[in-house]
């Protein structure tokens, strides 16, 4: 029987970690572009199907879910460009050997803890099916996705008042949902009837089911035309293209010795923080070839509320190498960028390892930090990675609104909304981005489908740091209130620590959440906080946070300072004040610009509220 308490530490190793295999001579390289292109094909064929089948927003319209593909061993082959997911294969080879696997089986589990963080809150459900080829397993495909309602202490499951993860909805071990074709009805029928609205979470069930399901046959029939052996060589020559990939862009940008970067976020809602993270990576000659060793332990000690992020050890390379692949269409998410670290070191006990049960729910706003540090870590060396960018933030409203008849009916609206991006070296930050393909809801879906009618929904001006290239803008939005009564959730961070700036870039804005704006009974809520009660008639106003800037801001060209201003991006103040930039009417003022900018303020490496050389 299984017990999370005694389950594997940060030191277990896992399939995204193994080493390659060695690559033959098998396929030949025009088979190999062609089947990584199949394969991509049918891993964005199963995140099309999940989308347009799934019944709960978060996934639908949201796009909160993930499908990937594995070679025989477990070894991820394709996946989303999401950098956050380590080992998914390995908790359930743990409990159910590969070699006892037969077609026809699925394998589904939400255990942050028993999957050593493959899962890292319990709303994600991952279902994984083998593919078998003449009766030879040959690969995995795997669909995960968040689900709205899973039970626990609120409704939405997440909430930032959990204190450990029993509060957080029902926990899936490792479990065989299919068995050679038959489904286990029994187990599916108590995760439902945990749910608060069982009706989504039926239907996103079976989305999540068929997503898999075309995943096998895809992958059959790729096996099919090409051969298992063929297939098996072309993952493999493509695991060691990433890898090798990833470790010569290392190799540019780490020299030798030890490299640190410290970020923090700001509370876990119970009073306490901040709580820092602290990189280092370490480059060292080696037998044969450099080690490269990423090293967490320095962070701080777990949170009480619910920050914590259990982060699987492949996430610091696949984070890394989704960096170094930059997009590049002619390469494939895969294992290699975990491969290409020789050791990620993690501390039991910290709050990017905590003990069980320690609550995990809001660990996303810790995970967008750790992903803005990485950049800090690339920076510090030298590289040329994006200033840092804000948390997403999260809303979580349920409560009772009345139906056409007038009867009393009970919603949940768990509302994700984009912010400001960090400014790169050549270009601006994104503007109002949720997070990597997913999205802000429409308006038209949210008045249609819940109690509220949207005021504003637009940037927030002056939101995205100053440089001579601008952070990305966070977003403001206005909620009229028209359900019965509601209480909200709300999730928001970088106030007291903003997203910092790089090369003399400044820090993005900082979002914050106002009910009744400018009325006699207006007040501010907690960045992190739940049980805000709310009634009908009410305004709840949103603004999100914006990204770092990138370089001085006096070096940024004045028809882009112009564009900011006339385009409600930048105040004319602000350009005027940060940019040294005058704008007289529609026009730029080209002798006030000059006199101004000819005394250009002293910068350092860091910007966050003021230049620092080092952020600690």
């Amino acid at each position: 029987m299984y017990n999370p308490q005694e389950s594997k530490g940060p030191e277990s190793d896992g399939a995204s970690l193994r080493a390659p295999k060695r690559e033959g001579a098998a396929c030949d390289p025009v088979s190999l572009e062609i089947i990584r292109g199949a394969i991509a094909a049918a891993q964005s064929e199963m995140e099309a199907l999940l989308e347009r089948t799934a019944i709960s927003a978060f996934i639908r319209e949201k796009k909160d879910f993930y499908t990937a593909l594995f070679d025989a061993d477990g070894v991820m082959a394709v996946g989303s460009m999401v950098p956050i997911f380590g080992d998914m294969t390995g908790p359930v080879f743990d409990s159910f050997p590969a070699d006892t696997m037969k077609p026809g089986d699925l394998y589904w589990y939400n255990d942050c803890y028993g999957s050593r963080g493959a899962v890292s809150h319990s709303n994600d459900q991952v279902l994984l099916a083998p593919v078998f080829k003449d009766g030879k397993r040959s690969a995995f495909v795997m669909s995960w996705a968040h689900f709205a309602d899973i039970g626990g202490m609120r409704p939405g499951s997440i909430s930032p008042d959990a204190t450990d993860i029993y509060q957080e909805g029902i926990i899936i071990p490792v479990t065989k949902l299919i068995d050679q074709g038959v489904t286990n009805e029994a187990t599916l029928s108590i995760f439902h009837r945990n749910s608060r609205f069982p009706e989504q979470s039926i239907g996103d069930m079976r989305a999540l089911m068929a997503s898999v399901d075309l995943g096998v046959k895809r992958i059959g029939e790729i096996l099919d035309r090409f051969g298992a052996d063929i297939v098996e060589d072309a993952l493999s020559q493509l695991l060691t293209r990433t890898r090798k990939l990833v470790r010569a862009k290392l190799a540019e940008t780490f020299d030798y010795g030890t490299h640190s970067f410290t970020d923090a976020i700001d509370t876990d809602g119970h009073g306490n923080g901040p709580f820092k993270m602290r990189f280092s990576l370490t480059r060292e000659r080696g037998d044969g070839e450099d080690r490269f060793i990423f090293d967490a332990t320095q962070s701080d000690d777990q949170a009480p509320g619910p920050v914590n992020f259990l982060m699987n050890r492949g996430v610091p390379g696949m984070a890394l190498g989704l960096y170094y692949l930059g997009g590049d269409p002619a390469q494939v998410c895969n294992a290699g960028g975990p491969q290409a670290l020789d050791d990620v070191k993690l501390r039991q006990g910290s709050f990017l390892q905590p003990n069980f049960p320690a609550a995990l729910g809001m660990r996303g706003l810790t995970t967008m930090r750790v992903l803005s540090a990485l950049n800090g870590l690339v920076n510090t060396a030298g590289g040329k990675a994006p200033a840092s960018n804000s948390a997403y933030v999260i809303t979580i409203m349920r409560g009772n609104y009345k139906d056409d008849a007038g009867d009393l009916k009970r919603f949940l609206l768990a509302d994700g909304i984009g912010v400001g991006y960090g400014a790169r070296p050549e270009a601006d930050g994104i503007d109002a981005v949720y997070f990597v393909a997913q999205e802000n809801y429409p308006v038209e879906f949210l008045e249609v489908g819940y109690p509220v009618r949207l005021r504003t929904y637009g940037i927030v001006k002056d939101s995205g740091g100053a440089g001579q290239y601008r952070g990305g803008c966070g977003i403001i939005r206005e909620y009229e209130i028209l359900a019965e009564d509601m209480m909200l959730a709300v999730r928001i961070d970088s106030v007291k620590n903003p997203p910092w700036g790089i090369h003399g870039g400044m820090g993005g804005g900082t979002g914050r959440v106002t009910i009744n704006p400018g009325q006699g009974n207006e007040r501010i809520l907690a960045p992190l906080s739940d049980g805000n009660r709310l009634v009908k008639g009410d305004i709840l106003r949103m603004e999100t946070g914006g990204g770092g800037g990138y370089g001085h801001p006096y070096d940024r060209k004045l028809e882009a300072v112009l564009e900011d201003v006339l385009g409600g991006f930048v105040s004319a103040e602000a350009a005027q004040r940060l940019y040294g930039v005058v704008i007289a009417g529609n026009k730029v003022d080209e002798a006030a610009t000059a006199a101004l900018r000819a005394n250009r303020p002293s910068t350092r490496a860091f910007h966050r509220q003021e230049y620092v050389d080092v952020l600690a």
